[in-house]
This record gives structure tokens, sequence and C-alpha cells, in this order.
């Protein structure tokens, strides 16, 4: 019996035992792009929404149904160009102007985008395709110039036959599925290819070959499975997958290489802009466009892990309920009450969109709606001038009423908000500190906010600010990492323990790693530890890579030609400063950087005619006219330095070292007088400048005025009480 219950135990034992998984066998293929009709079979709803939406309708080819605009010989005039559109052999043609100057018929290639506004690409030497600047109103269906008023000269980057309406740079990515811009640097072309043309299923849920395998396999049908069914996002996906598939076009973001890397981490593929003064008001509401990520990414909703498809049907991309019923899938229906709103129901007062999520209107006719979703703040409009929702519908009442409304209807205390921070810490003045330093160790601040925050310390040069950046570089954040590194770039010659930033260059991101490699360069990789020599070049590699895919955009350029200026390759810093003013003849910025690269070879001649030509193309760039003060200076000419200065000083320029290093030229001239007063006036826009102190101080000193000189050395001795260079001006003072 014993015997026979052994056995039985056995058999029961290997009966039960799983079978051998053999799943791994699809995820090991090589995968492929399919194409939506692969997709129909199974996913007929989702399908037919998408029929319907956008993404569909992103690039089309011209046809009597998907061209919207009226080619049956109207004309259109605007900014002092006209244009004729008509039908010619079943081919689309706009007659408008060239890259010329003159009028030329252009085919259609594609259409672009369908609502509220429908654009045209047409097709250029070198594989290029150009936007029409002239687009389709599909709302009031008629012909419109999206920036009304704004006369663009034909030589100009902007215009439409140039590199800022360039479809393969700025456009084509976030247009067609799997698209590769595919361009070359030396011919300066394009070979650009996709494998759908427009937004398609694989576009989000990335290639389908293994996936239809497996569910076509003995494994699926016998139940065995798989997340997500080897797609890249599924049902059910977690937030961040899903907003990360979303981001890349839906944010203004950089892309890091051409090679993408299969990550959840956004970072390795994508560097999205911050919510800073460059692109958003000081309190982080959106100013120029961008496209929902970073707005979203501030608000309680993302906190609270709400995703996209929360609100929107993933598929038709419109709204999954109408009006206020969208928010109160979550919200509780007094939100939805003149008890709330203080204004009447059904109107547009009393829509949470309008108080909550304001629009603004973009590309002439689209309006879009800031996803930061805040609470309206009037009182801080009046306190910094920030634009709040109420005053955007009472236009003709002053924000003191509105913050007046608020307290009446909802008491006199608002909740705090990281705004209430941010807005002073923008301003990058002698408090700012303080209140980004707030923000940074505040758990609660949105990590984008944070890294905002980061960001701003950059332009803070104290060991505050350094101390609190060096902090940050273990952040588990990556973009609070990749953001700590950026600003830590001003502060690269006053770093002791460059460690950490070492470690980064294996950071898991490779962002992370890029800034990294960026920064070492910057302090000196001769200084390099040999155990960090491997990842470092590495690194670097990656770095190279990232520079290099943004050389067909005109100031992507300048970055890489700044990187070969810092490795002393000169010849290959000219050729990419070149390139730039050759694409952007207006970007001022390369030439100045470019006049820098000249003075270091020595060739101050050639510095000197592309200042001078800086200065022409923009008299009030008042950088420039302090470069050009400098080169003088060094080239011994004194009287044309000074005119330079002065230039620079009348444009109101903010640049410490401007009234530092004029002041000085001055009092070798013997013009002491002078010299205080151009001091003076740095230090009333920068009064802790420790460079104008020290200045001033030392001329007031050589010049028998040391009752004058005191205040000023006080300031120093604030500041930097231990500086050796200090110590003797202190003495003289009868400092201690």
């Amino acid at each position: 019996m014993i015997s026979i219950f052994v056995f039985v135990g056995v058999f029961l034992i290997q009966y039960c035992k799983p079978k051998e998984n053999n799943l791994s066998k699809y995820s090991e293929l090589s995968n492929a792009y399919v194409g939506d009709q692969q997709c129909v079979s199974c996913h007929a709803n989702q399908y037919n929404d998408w029929l319907k939406s956008d993404h569909f309708k992103a690039i089309q080819k011209p046809t009597d149904s998907s061209v919207l605009g009226n080619f049956n010989g109207s004309s259109f005039s605007a900014d002092g160009v006209s244009s004729h559109f008509f039908k010619k052999d079943g081919k689309f043609i706009v007659n408008t102007q060239g890259d010329d100057g003159k009028n030329h018929d252009y085919e259609v290639k594609y259409t672009f985008g369908y609502y509220p506004l429908q654009q045209y690409l047409v097709e250029f030497p070198g594989g290029r395709l150009q936007t029409t600047r002239l687009s389709w109103d599909s709302k009031q269906n008629k012909w419109f110039h999206q920036y009304a008023g704004q006369k663009i000269d034909f030589r100009d980057w902007l215009h439409w036959t140039h590199n800022a309406q360039n479809w393969n740079t700025m456009c084509a990515e976030c247009h067609s599925t799997n698209l590769k811009k595919n361009y070359d640097i030396d011919k300066d072309s394009y070979d650009t290819k996709f494998d759908v043309l427009n937004v398609s299923c694989e576009a989000c849920h990335g290639p389908a070959k293994n996936h239809i395998s497996y569910i076509n396999s003995a494994e699926y049908k016998s139940g065995q499975k798989i997340e997500h069914s080897l797609l890249q996002l599924g049902n059910n996906s977690a937030q961040l997958a899903q907003i990360n598939t979303c981001m890349p076009c839906h944010a203004v973001q950089n892309a890091v290489a051409a090679d993408k890397i299969n990550s959840t981490e956004l970072l390795d593929n994508n560097i999205p802009v911050l919510p800073n003064t460059e692109r958003f008001h000081a309190d982080g509401q959106v100013n120029e466009e961008d496209y929902t990520y970073a707005s979203f990414l501030q608000s309680k909703m993302f906190a609270r892990n709400i995703k996209c498809n929360n609100c929107h049907n993933p598929h038709s991309g419109k709204l999954v309920l109408t009006g206020n019923q969208t928010c109160l899938q979550c919200h509780a229906k007094t939100y939805d009450s003149p008890t709330h709103t203080f204004h009447t129901t059904n109107s547009e007062g009393a829509l949470c969109k309008n108080c909550h999520a304001p629009g603004k209107y973009y590309m002439g006719n689209d309006l879009r709606h800031d996803h930061s979703f805040r609470v309206p703040r009037p009182d801080l409009t009046v306190q910094y001038a920030t634009p709040n929702a109420c005053n955007n519908c009472h236009k003709d009442k002053s924000a003191q009423w509105s913050a007046d409304a608020v307290v009446k209807w909802y008491g006199p205390k608002r909740k705090y908000h990281f705004a209430e921070d941010l807005i002073p810490g923008s301003q990058l003045k002698g408090n700012s500190e303080a209140h980004l330093a707030k923000i940074i160790g505040d758990t609660a601040v949105p990590h984008i906010i944070q890294a905002t925050a980061i960001n701003y310390l950059g332009s803070i040069s104290t060991e505050g600010s350094l101390n609190l950046l060096l902090k940050s570089l273990n952040n588990p954040d990556a973009l609070i990492r990749y953001e700590t590194l950026r600003s830590l770039m001003h502060f690269s010659t006053n770093i002791a323990d460059k460690s950490k930033i070492y470690n980064l260059l294996n950071d898991k991101v490779r962002s992370v790693r890029i800034a990294a490699a960026d920064l070492v360069g910057l302090m000196g990789d001769n200084q390099l530890p040999s155990e960090y020599l491997s990842t470092y070049q590495n690194a670097k590699g990656e770095l190279e890579k990232q520079l290099l895919y943004q050389a067909d955009f005109a100031h992507g350029n300048i970055p890489i030609a700044d990187y070969y200026s810092r490795n002393k390759n000169y010849a290959a810093a000219e050729k990419f400063y070149i390139r730039t003013l050759a694409k952007d003849s207006l970007a001022n910025l390369a030439r100045l950087n470019l006049s820098v690269t000249y003075n270091v070879e020595g060739k101050n001649e050639e510095a000197l005619n592309i200042l001078k030509m800086a200065v022409k193309t923009d008299p009030k760039n008042d950088q420039a006219w302090y470069n050009l003060a400098l080169l003088y200076n060094e080239m011994k000419d004194n009287a044309n330095a000074i005119t330079s200065f002065e230039k620079a000083i009348q444009l109101q320029s903010k640049n410490s070292r401007l009234y530092y290093n004029y002041g000085l030229l001055l009092q070798q001239r013997g013009n002491a007088n002078k010299a205080i007063i151009v001091l003076q006036q740095g230090l009333k826009q920068e009064p802790l400048d420790e460079s104008l102190n020290y200045a001033i101080t030392y001329v007031l000193v050589q010049n028998r005025q040391s009752d004058k000189a005191i205040p000023y050395a006080r300031v120093l001795k604030n500041i930097n009480p231990n500086n050796p260079d200090y110590q003797q001006l202190f003495a003289t003072l009868g400092l201690k």
C-alpha cells in the first residue's frame, strides 16, 4: 500500500507540473512594422474611431476628398504676397512667392493636417518638403496667413521655402509612423522614409509583426498570455507608459539621436523643454506652443495618476464626454453648480475648462488649452503681472477686481501653489535663490517644476546655488539629474569634488550620460581619473551623435560648433558656425561665437569683420557691441573700443562684465570720473556683483576717494571676506 501511495503521489506531482513556457521565443524575434490594415480585423471599433481622428488625417496624399482648400482658381493676398490656387492635369497647384522673391507654380505633394487648419507640402531639391505659409481655415472655409501682419523677406530663415518651415526637420516625425529623417550632413540633403504615411496604429503601439505572430499562435489560443501581447502600449498600461508614448509628439522636445532605445525612460530618447520663461509665463502657465506635456506634468491630475485616456478617446482623440461631464467623472457634482462657479449654469463662465484650462490660439486659429489645470490666481496677477483665467474673459476689468471677487467667494486665504515661489525665483534677483531652494526641497512640488528651479539656479552664481545643484546630482528623477548637470556648466571652474559628476557618465539614462560628458569636457577631461576614461569615451560618443543629429536645423549647428571649439577643433567649429549662417543669415549668436573662434586662432581681422557684420545685422544687439569693444581693445584701437562700449550701454545692457571692463579701460585712460559713473550704472542693475564692487572700490581708492569706497568694500567684505586679493584694500580702508 505504501508503494502504491508513493507511486500515485509521484504521478500527481508530474501531472500538475506546469508545462514549459515557450513564449520567450516571440520577444526574441526581430520585430517589424506591418501597417494598419493588419489591425482592422481584430480591432474594428478602434480602427473606425481612428479614421475620424486628426492622427489619420495628419498627412495625406492630395485628392478631391483630402484637400479642403479652394483650388478652383481662388486667389489670396496678404502681407505683400499674392497667391493663386488652381488645378492642372489633376494636380493641385499653388502659385506664390519663392526663394528668389518671384512667384512660381508649386505642386502640392501632401496635405498636412485637417482641422482647424490645413497646410500643404511642396517638394524641393535635396529631398526637402516645405510647408506653405498660406493655410486653409477649416472652420471658416477661407485662406489665411497664420501670422497676419508679419512680412517675411524671401531670404529670411522664416520664409516658407527655408529651414524654419522644413517638414523633414520640424514636423515629419510626428505626422508619420516610424519615420527616419535620414539627413546627410555633407550633402545637406534628406532621404526621409516612413512605414506608414500618417499617424497609424503602430505609431503608438509599436511594431506589430511579433504581436500578430503571437496572437495567431497555438500558445495564445491555449491560454498562455504575455502582458500587452508584445505591444509597446497595451490596454490598461501604466500612467507613465502611456504619457511617455504620447509625449514625443505632444511636447516641445529635442530628440536625442536617430537610433531609438526601447525604453520606458523618456529621457533615453527625448528631452522635453521646461516650463521656464523662455516659452512659459513665470508661474508655469503656457505662453508659446507647448503641446501639453510640460503643462500636464505640473498638474494635480498628473500627481493623482490621471492618464491621457481618462479624458480623451485615444483612437478618435475626442473627449470621452462632453462639457463638464469629462471632469465630473472624478470631481463631485457640487463643482458644477453656481455655488462653486458663481456663473450661470451652462454659461461659458461655468465651464471647467475656461477657469482651470484656459485656451490660447496658435498657428492663427488653433485654440489649445493649458493642461496644468490650476486654480485661477488673480492675486498673483496683481503682484507679478502673470495672466489669470478670470481676466481672460473679463478683459474690461482689472486684476484687482478679479482678486477681490475671489476673496468674496472663497475667503481671504489661498492654498499654496508652487507659482508663489517659482515667479520670484524666475526673476533671478537677490532673493530668488531662497525661493528656488524651497521648491527643490518640497517633495510635493512636481518634478518638472523642481527641474525648472534647478535650471534657474544655473544663472545665480553663488556658493549656495552651487551646493544646491551638487545635492541634486543623485536625485532619482532623470530630468532633474539632467538639468542639474546643465546648470553646473555655469559653475564648471568652481566644482572641487567632481566624483559625483564622473559617476553620472555611466548613468542608466542616455540624456544624463550625454549631459555628464558635456560637463566633463567643459571642466577639462585631462583631469579625468583613469577609471572613468572608458565610460567617458562612450558617453562622449553619445554626445557627438546627439549634436550631429540636430545639424539639419539651422540653430542646431551652433552647439556642434561650440563643442568643436571647446575641443580645439577650430576648423570644424568654423564649418558649423558658417553652416548656421548659410541656413539663417540672421543668426547673430553664430557670428559672435565664430568671432571668438577666429580670435583664439589669432585671426583678429576675420573676427573683426564678422563682428562688424553682426552689429550691421542687428544694431540693437548689446552683446555684439560689447564683443566688438573687447576686440577693439585687444587690437589697441581704444577710440573704437570706447565707441562700442558706449553703444552697448546705450542699449541698456544687463551684462555686468560690460560695465566692469569699460570702467577699467576708462580708468587706464585717465578718465576716472567717467569710470566711476559707468561702474555705478552697472551696480544699479547688480548691486551685489562682486567684480563691480571690487572695481569701483579699486578706482575710488586709486583716485583718493577712500571715504566713498568704504560702502562698496563692505559689500565685498560680506560677499567674500577671505579673498586674498581684497585684503590690501580692506587694510587701506581700515576694515577689519
